[in-house]
């Protein structure tokens, strides 16, 4: 049964960033508003809130979060149940250190592959190092359930959201990805992965 609250969340519904929260709150089984960000198009309660217009921005009464990072940890805090970062300090600093690496080896070229100004030779380029980049990466996903983990964690709610627009992004992983495609079956299975999706997301795959 979800939790009833005041919150709100301005997210785009295509938005990787988005999604990413989405997740979490699907997965502490936290009822939000969701409210859908055509992309340039900011309502004005959101410029109110957050200075730059962007999202995901989730409002929590008097509060106003931006920055998916910082929200996905603000509600790992707020609902601590089940938790999504390590209780220890080594393990939760590695967990963040995977996340910002997904952030700057992952992201970087996912958003250069999705921006409609960037040249089609750089896509070509970004679409062959991360096809290259989570091959190479596929065999840590074959002994655990998660990314590196027994549970569920924020990394994976980075990492999903990317795994889930691989055919958006022009990608098919190859047979030696093996233990990623299953990793990516399994998780796209869960319940609430299922409940975060948008109506945009669902009719990419």
């Amino acid at each position: 049964m979800g939790v009833t609250n005041r919150l709100a969340c301005y997210s785009d519904p295509a938005d990787h960033y988005s999604h990413r929260v989405r997740i979490v709150l699907a997965e502490k089984g936290v009822s939000a508003e969701i409210i859908n960000v055509e992309p340039g198009r900011t309502p004005p309660k959101l410029a109110e809130v957050n200075p730059y217009g962007s999202v995901p921005t989730l409002v929590d009464r008097d509060l106003a979060l931006y920055e998916s990072t910082v929200v996905m940890e603000y509600l790992d805090e707020r609902y601590p149940h089940p938790p999504l970062l390590p209780v220890y300090p080594v393990a939760r600093a590695n967990s963040r250190l995977l996340i910002h690496r997904i952030q700057r080896d992952w992201c970087v070229l996912v958003d250069l592959i999705l921006d409609p100004r960037s040249k089609e030779p750089a896509r070509i380029q970004a679409r062959k190092e991360l096809r290259e980049s989570l091959t190479g990466v596929s065999p840590l996903f074959a002994d655990k359930a998660f990314f590196l983990s027994d549970e569920l964690s924020l990394v994976d709610c980075c990492l999903l959201p990317i795994l889930w627009r691989l055919p958006k992004l022009g990608i098919e992983l190859p047979k030696p990805a093996k233990p990623l495609l299953d990793y990516m079956e399994r998780q796209f299975a869960r319940e609430a992965f299922q409940v975060s999706l948008s109506g945009v997301e669902r009719d990419m795959r």
